[in-house]
């Protein structure tokens, strides 16, 4: 199939037509609040999968027998392997049905977070973590697809902003809660919470999810997809711009609880309150950035975020602090991090026609290639220059995504305010 998309929006008016007139049946049938709360818990355990690592490096070297730098690798693999199928994620999606996409991935995740919690090794655990990153890669772009079929497009942008939030609400309860888990019960333990957490999410998804009504294309329209949509400067643009600031976002993740633990000699549990206070400002930026989403100065935004977060970031892990003026850096960088994202996913729905989840897998492919990148390096200069590496890192990649915003961005402010009316 040639899909003949341009620079210009406003091309899509036959399919977008196709398209609202599904999402208006879609509404009628589908009980919005009972679907709302079954992507939100989606989303949920979906994240909680990604971060369940981070708190647990240290008990998991421990146990393992391994370093702090090497275990950290597990969340690199765990980015890397979500990249890869994000970025097959959408055209399966937009090909075959939001349904089947869902059911399949959150099986595999499933079944990798409870084969997790009886990992003998490291090898073990790496292969498990690789099979979550592929299972959780697809579901993102699949979620904001499903949203795309049933939400309006004047409610879209305040939809997206409100399930990506849940990123910083998993943020403020999972990674804390996973703390405590660990401290009373093993670091094993916390698996088996979150992988049934995430069996319930499948089991409700079977229940609630809508039904494919057959008008979707059923074939593998892969490089066709991805070529209309790389061929427009937005996406070429917006991908150099996510994956830069999120190296600093992931990189600051990744190794946040570990350097609380080493640099105040706190316990795993003892961890969890500053973790959930930092966690605050993930939840807080996601929200927030769905209320500047459709606005025609999201372009600056993005950019002032972007670079007060990364100045943030480098004082967090560049200063010898107190424990809270520490946490309270860290909720500010993140939250301020935590902006860009939102604003960018909801912004490649107004630019991808039919290929919606397409759109939003490129846009969660540079999602985790960031956070790939970001683990990676950090670790890396965790493990030759110490924490203040990994500081240097967040000030260079924001300043970098910053000024990528600033010189090619104009794109990102064209269409905003166009699904308004």
């Amino acid at each position: 199939m040639v899909w003949g998309y341009t620079d210009c929006p406003t091309l899509f008016k036959e399919s977008d037509s196709i398209e609202t007139q599904t999402a208006r049946a879609q509404q009628r049938e589908v009980n919005k609040a009972w679907f709302m709360a079954v992507l939100g818990l989606t989303v949920f355990a979906t994240i909680s999968a990604t971060l369940i690592v981070p708190p647990l490096l240290v008990e998991i070297a421990t146990d393992l027998e391994i370093s702090v730098a090497v275990s950290g690798q597990l969340a690199t693999a765990t980015f890397a392997a979500w990249a890869l199928m994000g970025v097959s994620g959408g055209p399966l999606s937009d090909s075959f049905g939001r349904r089947p996409v869902a059911m399949v991935c959150l099986a595999a995740l499933s079944i990798s977070m409870l084969a997790s919690a009886f990992a003998p090794n490291l090898e073990t655990l790496l292969a498990l973590r690789i099979l979550t990153g592929l299972g959780g890669g697809a579901l993102p772009p699949n979620i904001v697809g499903t949203v795309a079929d049933v939400i309006s497009p004047a409610r879209r942008a305040q939809a997206v902003g409100a399930l990506l939030s849940i990123q910083g609400l998993a943020s403020a309860i999972s990674i804390p809660l996973v703390a405590v888990l660990a401290d009373v019960a093993g670091w094993r333990f916390a698996f088996i919470v979150y992988g049934s957490i995430l069996v319930a999410a499948l089991v409700a998804n079977w229940i609630w999810l809508p039904k494919s009504r057959g008008e979707r294309v059923r074939n593998w329209a892969f490089f066709s997809r991805y070529w209309s949509l790389v061929s427009l400067r937005f996406f070429r643009v917006a991908v150099a711009v996510n994956i830069t600031q999120r190296i600093a976002f992931w990189g600051t993740i990744s190794f946040f609880a570990a350097y609380l633990i080493h640099s105040f000699e706190l316990s795993v549990g003892l961890v969890a309150l500053p973790l959930a206070v930092a966690a605050i400002g993930q939840m807080i930026g996601s929200y927030g950035a769905g209320l500047v989403a459709n606005r025609r100065y999201r372009t600056v935004f993005i950019a002032v975020a972007t670079a007060a977060g990364g100045v943030c970031g480098f004082l967090l892990f560049s200063l010898d602090l107190g424990l809270w003026a520490t946490v309270a850096l860290a909720t500010v960088s993140t939250g301020l991090l935590s902006t860009t994202f939102p604003i960018l996913v909801a912004a490649s729905t107004e630019y991808s026609g039919e290929s919606k989840a397409t759109g939003v897998g490129l846009m969660g492919f540079s999602n985790q290639s960031g956070g790939a990148l970001g683990a990676g390096i950090a670790g890396a200069l965790l493990a030759s220059t110490g924490y203040a590496g990994i500081g240097y890192m967040c000030l260079v990649a924001t300043i970098v995504s910053a000024l990528l915003t600033s010189l090619f961005g104009r794109q990102f402010g064209e269409t905003a305010g166009q699904s308004k009316g």
